[in-house]
Formats: C-alpha cells, structure tokens, sequence
C-alpha cells in the first residue's frame, strides 16, 4: 500500500473512535448476538464511508461555506442525542424484553423491544443509514487530510482505504460491546442498566457536540 493510502487508512482509524461513532455502534449492538453485531458495525462502516466520498466529491465541484459544512455535526449529534433518547425511553416505558432458550446444548438469550418478538432487519438497515448520515459531519476532517497527502483529490481507492481503517475500530469496538452482551446481559436487570448508561451517555456525547 502507497503511502498517501497508508495515511488515508490510518485516518481512518483515528477517525473513527470519535466518541459519536463509538456511542452509536454502542447503541446499536447493545443485546444483539455475534453476527448481528459484525453486520451492524460492517455497514455503518460501509455508510460512513460512502457519504465521505459522495459529499468530498461534491464539495471538490461546489465550494459550500464553513458555516453549511458545520451543519454536518449538527445532524450527527441530533442523531446520536435522538438515539439517546429512544433509548432512555424504552427502558422507562419496559419496552426491552428478555427470553432465554437451550438451542443445541448452548443457552441462547433474545433481546427485542415491544410485547411481539418479530426478526427483522431494522437495526442492520437503521445502521447503514446511521453512517451515511454521519458521515456527514466528517467531511471536514477528511478534505484536509486528502489535501495533505494528494491535493484534495478524491477517489474511491482512497475512500476504500479509510473505510477499511474505520471499519477496524469499530469491528473491534463491536466485539467488545458483543463480549458485554454475552457476559453480563443474561437478566432484564442488567440490561436494563445497560440500555440507560448508553442512553445517558448519547446525551451527553451528542449535546458536547452541538455546544463544542
């Protein structure tokens, strides 16, 4: 890997253990099993990626003032204090639900919100959707970085480079919130608990962006 790549991957890295990235895969691999959770943080990391490059190309055509480029944080912290909140509120309202089976001589343990337990793919799609929009708020970041090592100039090498550097941490942030999930979240109490200190710390994440 070239140099100007190398630099882009280990952006990446840097990058993405924000405390609004981490929160969000936080939020969202809370109570989920191992492939639900590698999927979760493979496609935040594929989103945030994606609007990196589609918006760094854009602003390389339009030049857009300091001032709208800021609203990019804006969204991604109203993003991540809206998430604190739902969370807050379905542990208020006892929303989080709790059953433990035997599945092939192993003790399996679902986790789902509301009375019915359906599967569904909204926290695979909900996470996708998640990265594009915060990918938004790192825009910034990333041009300058590009100008640095190569003039300003996107391409989808480079962002493929900075999407793998983030999808590392939070792959690995994954792991350790599924390693939570499995150790300490086998009763509704604990996760319960659970819920609310991630709940709590959106909110204060989110709104130490919006008044930084």
């Amino acid at each position: 890997m070239e140099l100007s790549l190398l630099v882009i991957f280990w952006y990446g890295i840097l990058h993405a253990f924000g405390p609004d990235h981490l929160t969000a895969i936080a939020d969202f691999s809370i109570g989920k099993n191992k492939k639900k959770t590698l999927l979760i943080t493979t496609l935040f990391a594929i989103g945030h990626g994606l609007s990196l490059f589609v918006f760094a190309k854009v602003l390389q055509s339009v030049h857009i003032s300091e001032e709208i480029l800021a609203y990019g944080d804006i969204i991604s912290a109203t993003v991540i204090i809206a998430m604190g909140l739902y969370l807050l509120f379905i542990v208020a309202t006892d929303r989080i639900q709790l059953r433990k089976h035997m599945h092939e001589g192993k003790e399996h343990i679902h986790i789902w919100f509301g009375k019915s337990h359906e599967h569904d793919n909204r926290d695979t799609t909900s996470s996708f959707a998640l990265g594009l929009l915060m990918g938004i708020g790192g825009v910034r970041g990333m041009l300058i970085t590009l100008g640095v090592v190569q003039g300003g100039v996107v391409d989808f090498t480079m962002v493929g480079a900075f999407t793998l550097g983030v999808m590392l941490i939070f792959v690995a942030f994954g792991m350790l919130i599924l390693y939570i999930n499995q150790n300490f979240l086998g009763n509704i109490k604990n996760v319960r608990k659970a819920f609310a200190t991630a709940g709590v710390i959106s909110l204060v994440v989110g709104t130490n962006i919006l008044i930084g």
